[in-house]
């Protein structure tokens, strides 16, 4: 089956082909016309889309060796995300499909990170046999949930105010390292010393070995934030300069450490065999070190997307499409599909 994925949530344009499960083509373009505004501005995010999306998805189909008559399937993204950008691609998703005749499947872009790791020759035969708990983090999203079999979950977790990613970005952004931060932190901080300064952490437990955890497994970076803020404007500048690489360094362990400890304690918990992280913030190679420990000392499994998959793209949509396909999910032509901008949790595990 020759399934084409588009992607326009945020500020990426990308498109992909996937035959018989493996990926054959994942373009993705990545806009830049963002960086002098210190973050995404939506309206210029879906004029970019516009202006790319037909070149983006003819260079998928030319990688792949496929025309558009040769497709089974059309999968696009229908949200969550900045909704002008989401139309884009959606639309054209619906349009193509509908002119082509071929069957077209509304993909939740939340959803397609969760399953990313598993992208490869097949999904569905990479994913573990039982339940699995995945952490999601992105600019945008924070989320601990609990994945069954067949596909459905529950959410045992979220931010309840900035996500893991968005706290990366504005934090480097108080110390001038531009937009997007995250990638200049991650690589400022393997220099750096994470003891320099103890920033806090919020809603954790000092229990590590309990089955039942006692913190809580919701997320909250804002008070992380703020006491960086304070930090800043309680040293002067020659100072903040001479200990950047430690300043990103110990801002990169106050939320890395966030996240893997609820990860493992939801492991525990809920007596999953494997985690897996995704999302733009699984690319972060702090992250992916505690974490991988952390699972070993466990004894879990961990899945951990390529990095060309750890940020949005198109094979993600292209795979959860499949995936949807395969265990009967993906209902009838969708070509009215509605797009919609914030992701609504599909259930909410008791802690």
């Amino acid at each position: 089956m020759n399934i084409l994925g588009i992607e326009t949530s945020c500020d990426e344009t990308s498109a992909a082909v996937l035959v018989n499960g493996a990926v054959r083509s994942n373009v993705v373009s990545s806009q830049r016309c963002h960086g002098d505004f210190g973050g995404v501005v939506p309206e210029l995010a879906s004029r970019e889309h516009e202006r790319l999306i037909v070149s983006i998805v003819d260079a998928a189909l030319k990688e792949a060796n496929i025309t558009k008559n040769g497709l089974d399937v059309i999968a696009a993204t229908a949200g969550p995300g900045l909704i002008g950008a989401v139309m884009v691609g959606l639309c054209f998703g619906e349009g193509l499909a509908w002119a082509l005749g071929k069957p077209f499947v509304p993909v939740n872009h939340v959803e397609a990170h969760i399953f990313s790791p598993f992208i490869g020759d097949g999904a569905a035969a990479r994913a573990p046999d039982g339940d699995f708990i995945s952490l999601t983090v992105s600019g945008g999203h924070t989320l601990l949930s609990v994945v069954h079999q067949d596909l459905s979950y529950e959410v045992v977790g979220r931010s309840i105010d900035d996500a893991a990613g968005e706290a990366f970005d504005k934090t480097g952004k108080m110390l001038g390292l531009g937009y997007p931060a995250g990638p200049v932190i991650d690589r400022l901080a393997r220099q750096g010393d994470p003891a320099f300064h103890r920033f806090p952490r919020a809603l954790t437990s000092s229990s590590r070995t309990s089955r039942n955890y006692h913190g809580n497994f919701d997320f909250s970076f804002s008070g992380l934030k703020t006491s960086v803020r304070t930090w800043i404007d309680r040293h002067d500048r020659e100072y903040i300069e001479r200990h950047i690489p430690d300043i990103a360094a110990s801002i990169q362990d106050a939320i890395v450490s966030v996240l893997v400890e609820k990860a493992i304690a939801a492991a525990r918990q809920y007596r999953a065999g494997a985690v897996s992280v995704a999302g733009g913030v699984s690319a972060n190679t702090g992250l992916r070190a505690a974490m991988g420990e952390a699972c070993r000392k466990e004894g879990l499994e961990l899945f951990i997307p390529d990095a060309a998959y750890s940020t949005d793209n198109a094979a993600m949509i292209a795979t959860m499409a499949d995936l949807m396909i395969s265990r009967g999910k993906a209902g009838e032509n969708a070509y009215d599909a509605a797009p919609f901008a914030r992701f609504i949790p599909v259930g909410r595990a008791a802690h």
